[in-house]
């Protein structure tokens, strides 16, 4: 079993939550809730698993908030 983190927005104009995981080519997906966002990136995930040439270029460190006066 593997986890991953996803980034998750909200796009004001569509309404739809979208998400990524860093350093994941190709995983990303939208959603009208969060649920379905999930869903949604789940089966991608599994989806891209099943290439067996999967490299992977970057790890997700964290997140870092800057102050911008």
């Amino acid at each position: 079993m593997r986890t991953f983190t996803a980034v998750v927005e909200k796009d004001h104009e569509t309404a739809l939550y979208v998400g990524y995981v860093p350093g994941f080519p190709g995983a990303h997906s939208q959603g009208e809730t969060l649920d379905e966002l999930q869903a949604n990136l789940h089966e991608v995930i599994e989806m891209l698993l099943e290439d067996e040439n999967l490299t992977f270029n970057t790890e997700f460190v964290g997140t870092q908030q800057i102050v911008v006066a």
